[in-house]
């Protein structure tokens, strides 16, 4: 399988920490030592090639990407199922708390979500294979590393992922500038809680929504009434955080 690129310090460090297989390690050669040498002492002791080169190298290996003077090459994202994330909540004794992404487009979006997701204790974030930001390299710096830590399931059809949900017992929340009940007034976010974010546009598509247990919507004071779909993500996910540790 080919080889994927990520970039910047985080990325790069989270990788190495995490165990994912790096084949090589490219690194700034004018890069300030104290900023290079934990990955280069990482890097050495799994014994990852590394070769110092120019910015432009760089910039060629990860044309869009900000890369903070370290590149590297790793294996495939590997793409959990939902089960396994199902797995991961049992194993940990934690009511399963799980991110779906309706769409989600922005790659930026989808890592800050995959780092708020890492912050706030959420066992996994499930995507759609079609009209979604898949994890790139852009992703990964993004997501300052998290994308190592919090696995992402990816799924032919997330409608039918939501009723496999259901009847497993886990409640699924859509959150909507239309709905009746506001964040702070819901009951079901000290049990099994599947989060659902709609498109940054468009919100959630109607069968999703219509699927949804409940419909929650976030308290608007100002003038403009909506909210980046990361930063509504990450509002959502801490009252989740702050209901479970006012229930343990």
């Amino acid at each position: 399988m080919e080889e994927e690129m990520i970039a910047g310090k985080h990325s790069v460090t989270e990788a190495l920490r995490s165990g994912r297989s790096i084949n090589k390690i490219w690194i700034y050669e004018n890069a300030q030592k104290h900023l290079t040498l934990p990955i280069v002492a990482e890097a050495k002791k799994r014994g990852v090639v590394i070769q110092h080169v120019d910015k432009r190298k760089l910039d060629q290996l990860v044309p869009d990407v900000q890369h903070q003077g370290v590149v590297a090459q790793v294996a495939p994202y590997t793409y959990a199922e939902v089960d396994e994330l199902l797995a991961i909540a049992e194993q940990k004794g934690e009511h399963p708390f799980l991110i779906l992404l309706d769409e989600i487009e922005d790659p930026h979006n989808l890592g800050s979500i995959l780092r708020t997701a890492d912050c706030t204790g959420a066992h996994g974030v499930i995507i759609p294979k079609r009209r979604s930001a898949q994890v790139t390299a852009t992703v990964s710096k993004t997501s300052a590393g998290a994308v190592e830590y919090v696995p992402v399931a990816q799924v032919t059809n997330l409608g039918q992922t939501i009723d496999q949900l259901k009847e497993k017992g886990v409640w699924v929340v859509g959150t909507d500038v239309d709905a009746t009940e506001g964040i702070y007034d819901t009951e079901v976010f000290n049990g099994p809680v599947a989060l659902v974010i709609g498109n940054e546009g468009k919100g959630m598509g109607r069968l999703i929504r219509e699927k949804c247990d409940v419909l929650i919507k976030l308290p608007m004071e100002g003038k403009i009434n909506s909210l980046n779909a990361s930063v509504a993500a990450g509002v959502v996910m801490y009252e989740v955080l702050r209901r479970r540790h006012l229930e343990g």
